[in-house]
């Protein structure tokens, strides 16, 4: 059962560069699709097509790998086809201040609402005081007092007549009017008065007592008169201001004749004007057009949250513009719009349909707000102070966010999940939510809501999300999973480099040479850990990219080679590589016992993974297994189970180790094995069962008293049938034993055994393939346990025979004879207790 090494040529799969027909990638065209994501694609398309309610998107798949981009893309050639959706602005609600109305208007037309409405009020600044400063108004106003002056006086000159007809006078004073007797024309004073006799006295005051009754009820009139008055001349500034209302408002009320809500609102609109038109005339303001602080108290009083801060009497027939769809409020994007960029352009991609990315998504930043301002020692709003949510502003379009952030916000999930549900976004304060705040505020008209949402986020997420929230699915009903990594065929090798075209033009870098190319792909499917793969996590191939175009550049190279991809590479090794030297110095001063010469029962070098963040490196680990007579059965001790180290994978790989054994062994009596298991030097959590065939090969060893080659390192799972299963990370871990007999200095006899399964994913690194090359170092595919049996201890491991017994000398033998000894030696030991009870007995 001799197993031959993996052949050089199959230890890394070089870019065939034949079929690349081009010299560097600028004559390449960009690649603006999605490569190997047909399934992603198909989700988009049926996400984006779909107007069902809670046909939502969750785009999930590993960081990197450039999800967002891909989306907009995507986004941004379906939303050009779709119409721009309508504006929104809110305005006064003249009736109840502290509700504001929300308007629907046609794409581009808010703006013309809000400039029109600002010229209206300053045509009215203009003409109102020249109008009533106009002559005709001024004869009419005249006419009227004239009117009132009469009745006024006539009244009092009947008064006045019927007191000289009694010699009373009637006489004006500062406090009012008073009634006096007159002798000879002139009137008596006081003493005059009393030398008079009493029987004139007499008379005299009886007459004034008339008169005073009659001059109270001409008193009485006065308000009424000054009422009608007052009337008169506000009939005459309502009709005057009603003419010139309806002037200046002709053309605006003929442009939205048609949109019922406008028109509605401007018949409110003028009927207000007409109400208040003696703000245009003056009265009620100073010269700056400011209310005096006393009726701004009164206002702040009664406003009821809609007290106009500005103290700005005209601000209430101003227009606040939420969402704008005009072509001028929209921005230009191109196919490699990347996410900050659509976040840092305002959120508007091209025509038609809006794109947003919400960058930070906090409950205010989804629904919107309603800010307050300090205002003579109160907070004050209204609605010119409601702010939109990127909800309001990504209406009738697109809205991305990535998940995770979501989740982070207080309250922003469930307020997303409200608006949804609702179809409509109502802006919700969280400090109100949380009975923080207790202030005035406004409750503006909801706005409807048609938007498709856009999550991001990772696999992990997205099932925890669909276990843990029941809403999830209802409203999230599309799933786009991105993969991982794709095919390594010709046709996606050259997708590939016209992707990395397209990097290249987009990051301002050099183009790549056809070996340039080569390497990346190399390097692709190396990230992939797999020869016949390609990543599709793209940015640390851009990173790398830029790297490899900093180090051309500074060498005045015109193009990124393979060399320069192979220095960026090895520069990011060299910058991360602190802890991988420091795990090679520590095995290369015996500080940590590695065997790399030599024979040992019993023990065997296992190969692990380390990561930390970003690095990742293998490391050779030794396992050691002891064992005796047990009890009746076979039981492995995984020690690192004991002391709480060892990870439920892990501990499932040994338990699977008893069973082969018993299956392999003996099978027709019970085995009396105890044996135990350990990673030597060990201090961390252990996890995985991809050492399980090299616990199970130091098991073997110890049984079968065979000793074990410590120039050679195994990896990989095995079954309870002895079938040696694939593992990750296959790369790493030879490369970190290679290490270490390189620095020791390589002897001819070293290697590693792999499963048969990852040959198709090795992509190992030059030196280990020269080594190859050179036959001073070897990569062993097994497939089974016996073949790593043989190339470890330098003897078969036997195949039963048709009298049920392995071949004499076969590991196999030695090992299933120690079991019977232990088998034996248990029974006489179980018989001598039995014995020694009885005579005790």
């Amino acid at each position: 059962m001799a197993v031959d090494p993996v052949p050089a040529e199959l230890l890394y799969r070089s870019c065939d560069l034949a079929q690349f027909d081009f010299a560097t990638t600028a004559e390449l065209e960009d690649h603006s699709g999605l490569v190997g994501q047909e399934r992603v694609l198909e989700a988009l398309r049926f996400a984006a097509s779909i107007r069902r309610q809670g046909y939502n998107l969750f785009v999930l798949g590993p960081d990197g790998a450039g999800k967002h981009e891909a989306v907009l893309r995507f986004l941004s050639g379906v939303a050009l086809r779709q119409r721009a959706p309508a504006d929104w602005v809110y305005v006064n609600n003249f009736d109840t201040p502290h509700k504001p109305v929300a308007l629907e208007l046609g794409a581009g037309t808010g703006r013309t609402l809000k400039e029109s409405m600002a010229r209206l009020v300053d045509d009215l600044k203009a003409t109102m005081p020249a109008i009533v400063e106009s002559e005709e108004y001024q004869n009419r106003r005249q006419s009227i007092d004239e009117e009132y002056q009469e009745k006024q006086e006539q009244a009092f000159e009947e008064l006045r007549t019927h007191a000289e007809a009694e010699n009373i006078a009637l006489l004006r004073t500062p406090a009012g009017f008073a009634l006096a007797p007159v002798h000879d024309g002139n009137v008596l004073k006081p003493e005059e008065f009393n030398k008079l006799p009493e029987e004139e006295r007499k008379r005299i005051e009886d007459v004034i007592q008339g008169l005073q009754k009659e001059l109270a009820d001409t008193i009485e009139h006065i308000p009424g008169w000054q009422k009608e008055h007052r009337l008169h001349i506000q009939a005459l500034n309502r009709e005057v201001a009603e003419r010139e209302v309806e002037r200046v408002m002709r053309e605006l009320r003929a442009f939205f004749d048609g949109v019922t809500p406008v028109r509605n609102w401007l018949d409110a609109v003028k009927a207000d004007l007409i109400e208040n038109i003696a703000l245009f005339t003056g009265a009620g303001a100073d010269a700056s057009g400011q209310v005096p602080p006393m009726q701004l108290m009164q206002a702040l009083a009664q406003g009821q949250g809609g007290g106009f801060p500005a103290a700005n009497p005209f601000r209430r027939y101003e227009v606040n513009i939420v969402v704008e769809n005009s072509e001028s409020a929209r921005r230009q994007g191109s196919a490699t719009l990347k996410a900050q960029d659509l976040a840092d352009a305002g959120g508007y991609i091209g025509g038609g349909a809006p794109i947003l990315y919400e960058d930070h998504p906090t409950m205010a930043n989804l629904l919107g707000r309603v800010e307050h301002m300090p205002q003579m020692g109160a907070l004050v709003t209204d609605f010119m102070l409601i702010k939109p949510g990127s909800l309001h502003r990504a209406n009738g379009g697109y809205l991305l966010i990535d998940a995770l952030k979501l989740l982070r916000e207080p309250l922003a999930w469930e307020a997303l999940k409200r608006a949804i549900r609702r179809r409509k976004v109502v802006i919700e304060s969280a400090g109100e939510y949380l009975s923080l705040i207790s202030t005035v505020t406004l409750e503006p008209d909801p706005i409807p809501l048609d938007i498709k949402i856009v999550l991001l986020g990772d696999r992990y997420l997205y099932y925890m999300l669909s276990n843990l929230d029941p809403d999830f699915e209802e409203l999230f009903k599309v799933a786009a999973d991105f993969e991982d990594e794709i095919d390594r065929e010709p046709e996606n090798e050259l997708l590939y480099a016209r992707l990395l075209a397209g990097f290249c033009r987009e990051e301002n870098l050099l183009p790549l040479d056809r070996a340039g190319v080569g390497r990346v792909i190399e390097r692709s499917a190396r990230m992939a850990e797999d020869a016949e793969k390609l990543t599709t996590i793209l940015r640390p191939i851009v990173d790398l990219m830029r790297e490899a175009d900093h180090i051309a550049r500074s060498e005045g190279a015109i193009a990124i080679t393979a060399d320069h991809i192979d220095s960026a590479v090895d520069a990011q090794i060299g910058r991360a590589d602190r802890l991988r030297e420091r795990s090679l110095e520590m095995i290369t001063r015996d500080i940590v016992m590695i065997d790399t010469e030599g024979e040992r029962i019993g023990q065997v070098n296992g190969l692990s993974v380390l990561s930390m963040g970003s690095v990742s490196f293998g490391r050779p680990s030794r396992i050691t297994a002891r064992v005796r007579m047990g009890l009746g059965s076979a039981r492995v001790m995984d020690i690192e189970r004991e002391v709480a180290l060892g990870g439920p994978i892990h501990t499932k790989g040994v338990l699977i180790l008893s069973g082969y054994l018993s299956g392999q062994f003996l099978p027709e009596i019970p085995l009396s094995m105890s044996a135990s298991i350990v990673f030597e030097q060990s201090y961390g959590g252990v996890d995985g069962d991809s050492a399980s065939s090299a616990e199970l090969y130091a098991l073997i060893s110890a049984l079968a008293e065979a000793p074990i080659a410590q120039g050679l390192a195994v990896t990989g799972s095995v079954n309870q049938l002895g079938e040696v299963q694939a593992i990750g990370g296959v790369n790493d871990k030879i490369e970190g034993f290679f290490d270490i007999c390189m620095r020791r200095g390589l002897t001819g006899e070293q290697g590693v055994l792999v499963p048969a399964a990852n040959v198709k994913h090795l992509m190992l690194r030059q030196d280990v393939v020269d080594a190859v090359e050179r036959g001073m170092f070897a990569i062993y595919p097994v497939e089974h346990v016996e073949e790593g049996v043989e190339l470890l201890m330098g003897a078969p491991a036997g195949v039963r025979g048709s009298d049920g017994r392995f071949p004499p000398g076969t590991i196999y033998a030695r090992t299933e004879d120690r079991l019977a000894a232990f088998a034996d030696n248990q029974r006489r030991f179980a018989q001598r207790s039995d014995d020694n009870g009885k005579r005790g007995a």
